[in-house]
């Protein structure tokens, strides 16, 4: 497969025409039609289909799709990386993180590293570890922000030396919220909404004293701000972390921690043996100078 037909294939599924998607990648229809369809004899699959009014994708050029584009964002990445001088460092870094306050440490470093390179340019992605990680194995990302982190054997890391810290959020006006800390037996009863990870959590797990299954679990997260506003309705309490909304002031939530407290280690990892463009070294050597200064 060429990358070049593969770009072709993506405008195609983007605009879903190819005399659009032939307009947009300044060539004509027929040679255009002609790739797709050698690019469906080479795979062997029926990767389009061809309405009157629209091109839709098979199953399989679903699949070609998400493939395709992860593909093509480590080709862009690459060249990037390759073009960069050695006297004035310039390129991309791609950071997965999931939702924590710590994600201002990075930011803390990427000012300070831009005072001297100034055309280091960043790409953020959000997710839980298992899609941070995907992402990083497969070479589409750098550096993973994650928050307690199962296993690191296969990559390098570095402990944060802040800590996040659990609790529950909910409205102001609800019972728990009387309370100065919440225990695993106030929330046996109560509606929870939780993160997809928090199911796989083996802490969170042993504070509640009881399997995840056996709660009344109403919901399910990956973004904390989608999470509280079913919390300002009464749906229910969320499990999260602190300081990623605003319960002060107005604000119609508030925030009660766990008892006994419960903490979230948090880690910056990358593939381990990875050899790292300039860009990148540049960006872990701030990192690791910024850990200095805050010890």
């Amino acid at each position: 497969m060429d990358i070049r037909v593969l770009q072709y294939f993506l405008a195609v599924a983007r605009d879903e025409s190819i005399s659009k998607a032939a307009q947009t990648l300044h060539m004509t229809q027929p040679p255009l039609s002609r790739q797709l369809k050698d690019l469906e004899k080479e795979l062997g699959k029926q990767l389009l289909i061809r309405g009157s009014k629209k091109i839709t994708l098979t199953e399989d050029g679903m699949l070609l799709r998400k493939r395709a584009e992860e593909l093509v964002d480590l080709m862009e990445k690459t060249k990037a990386e390759l073009t960069s001088s050695n006297e004035n460092i310039n390129g991309e870094i791609y950071i997965g993180c999931g939702e924590t306050e710590a994600i201002s440490f990075l930011a803390q470093a990427a000012r300070n590293l831009q005072k001297d390179h100034p055309l280091i340019h960043y790409h953020i992605y959000s997710g839980d570890a298992e899609r941070v990680l995907e992402k990083l194995d497969k070479g589409l990302i750098d550096f993973g922000l994650l928050v307690n982190p199962a296993d690191l054997n296969n990559y390098d890391y570095i402990r944060l030396p802040m800590k996040d810290i659990w609790g529950v959020l909910m409205k102001k006006d609800s019972p728990l919220a009387e309370k100065e800390k919440i225990e695993a037996e106030d929330l046996w009863d109560q509606p929870l909404i939780l993160s997809h990870q928090t199911s796989t959590n083996k802490e969170m797990t042993f504070w509640l004293k009881t399997d995840i299954s056996k709660l009344n679990v109403v919901a399910t997260y990956d973004l904390v701000y989608n999470a509280a506003q079913f919390a300002k309705n009464g749906f229910g309490y969320v499990i999260a972390l602190d300081r990623l909304i605003n319960t002060t002031g107005d604000s119609e939530l508030c925030f009660r921690p766990l008892f006994p407290a419960l903490q979230a280690e948090l880690c910056i990892v990358w593939k381990k043996y990875q050899v790292l463009s300039r860009a990148s070294n540049a960006f872990l050597q701030q990192l690791q100078q910024e850990l200095d200064n805050h010890r």
